[in-house]
């Protein structure tokens, strides 16, 4: 198993401190959010990790080099992150998705346990982690379920349609990661790619194929993308450091909840 993390954006709502920083190396408590990824995928086994780097990728590549060395963490530069939106990232890593992966966020931060659940559900090609909350914004992106299976997933979702959100973060098996790239392949085709979102083309594929959920609900994560997520990804950190026990048997399904133990 390996993890692809999309960090190629500048992160421009959390200027200043983003003016030649990109998100990704962030601090919190010591350790930037993308060394609190990659040291949480590690506890779960995923010691192979590629990046997608764009804005300011050299500082980016520094830290890794010096952190973790070119064995384990690979960087691959996406050119166009300042004129595209996160698809073309993807696109960048295609050839590293022809086996098991895991698709992250580079601003999704979260406890292993998360990582540790999402990888004990059903063998399913796509399974995409979700978490609920009594209100959602319109910069969440929004899910649409029908039990375990995803129906839609986008920003646009009416309040009658919102069964939860995604967290950044999904798990291609098996037939997965061909069945992504080539709906990614498809949609690069279009005219309005570049302004595309990976997750319009798991929106796609749910609407021919079976695309699965795992609920995070009652676990540690949180998205940072402005100053007040900072204090959250605080409180994230702090749970990080402990598994819960989850049977690699157990069934996992959107109403599934975990108690940290």
């Amino acid at each position: 198993m390996k993890a692809v993390i999309l960090s190629a954006g500048q992160g421009k709502r959390l200027l200043p401190l983003t003016a030649d920083c990109p998100k990704c190396i962030l601090p919190v408590r010591g350790r930037s959010l993308i060394e609190w990824q990659i040291d949480e995928l590690a506890k779960c086994g995923i010691n192979q990790v590629s990046v997608v780097l764009g804005f300011r990728a050299d500082k980016v590549e520094q830290l890794l080099s010096e952190r973790y060395g070119s064995h384990r963490v690979k960087s691959i530069y996406n050119e166009a992150y300042a004129v595209s939106d996160n698809l073309v990232s993807c696109w960048a890593a295609r050839d590293e998705m022809r086996s098991d992966f895991v698709l992250l966020n580079g601003d999704t931060l979260f406890e292993a346990a998360v990582m540790q659940l999402l990888l004990h559900t059903d063998n399913h090609p796509v399974t995409v982690a979700i978490s609920h909350k009594k209100d959602y914004d319109a910069d969440d992106m929004k899910v649409e379920l029908d039990g375990c299976r995803l129906v839609k997933i986008g920003k646009e979702l009416l309040p009658d349609q919102i069964d939860g959100e995604s967290i950044g973060m999904i798990l291609f098996r098996g037939q997965g990661p061909k069945l992504f790239r080539d709906a990614m392949e498809k949609t690069l085709r279009t005219p309005s790619a570049q302004t595309k979102w990976y997750l319009s083309v798991i929106d796609e594929m749910a609407r021919s194929m079976p695309v699965w959920t795992c609920s995070m609900k009652g676990l540690q994560w949180c998205e940072v993308d402005y100053h007040a997520d900072l204090k959250l990804a605080e409180k994230v950190v702090s749970a990080c450091g402990t598994l819960s026990g989850v049977d690699a048997g157990e069934p996992i399904c959107q109403t599934t909840e975990v108690t940290l133990t």
